[in-house]
């Protein structure tokens, strides 16, 4: 459910790109389905094991903000639908969000994996 919704946003972000139609409402339509899905994978993510180390833990929590982060832009881009500036801000954010805890996580794992 998690890859659907992040392939989602990134079709909604990608759809005014390429349709060259910036105020078409097809990709709100299309990020917000893809924002809750991912809202929703990430609240029934299982929850981490005991002997997780805690920055792990942290990291998976931040990445539960990217998923919010994505909700919020799905707001703003119904409500202010004729400047797209808030939309792509909090999408920036999100998906920056989600590119660093990915890639911190992977990192922290195969630390705690050679110790």
């Amino acid at each position: 459910m998690l890859i659907i919704g992040l392939v989602a946003i990134a079709a909604g972000v990608l759809i005014p790109i390429v349709n060259n139609d910036p105020f078409g409402m097809t990709f709100r339509y299309v990020y917000s389905a893809g924002a809750l899905l991912t809202l929703l994978a990430r609240l029934f993510e299982p929850a981490p094991a005991q002997n997780t180390p805690i920055r792990i833990k942290r990291l998976l929590r931040l990445e539960s903000w990217s998923a919010l982060l994505f909700c919020v832009a799905a707001f703003f881009a119904f409500y202010s639908a004729p400047q797209l500036r808030d939309w792509l801000a909090f999408t920036l954010a999100g998906a920056a969000i989600q590119i660093y805890s990915s890639i911190a996580i992977s990192i922290i794992a195969g630390k705690s994996r050679r110790k």
